[in-house]
């Protein structure tokens, strides 16, 4: 299993379009093969900032989605609107 944590800063005044196009990702990538969940938090010491957690299967069903025309479309919109470019991290668990 493997967790992406998507960050994002997000000034007041693009909030609600901002917000609809992540609730609109969201709805779409939970039919999608290996999706586990996902959650969306704010931060509470930091104005604006946004990380959102999902849970995937493996890399390759995180990769498959990450490259759909459906999800590339919708980033881009929410790239355009913030003015720069989303940050992931992936992350898979370590039993150290």
């Amino acid at each position: 299993m493997i967790r992406i944590h998507v960050r994002r800063n997000i000034p007041e005044d693009k909030k609600e379009d901002v917000m609809r196009l992540i609730i609109k990702l969201r709805s779409m990538s939970t039919g999608k093969p290996g999706y586990i969940s996902g959650e969306t938090l704010k931060r509470l010491d930091k104005s604006g900032e946004s990380l959102v957690v999902t849970k995937w299967q493996s890399i390759h069903y995180w990769n498959q989605w990450f490259q759909s025309e459906e999800r590339s479309e919708i980033q881009s919109k929410i790239d355009q609107l913030l003015g720069k470019e989303t940050q992931y991290e992936i992350y898979e668990y370590d039993p150290m």
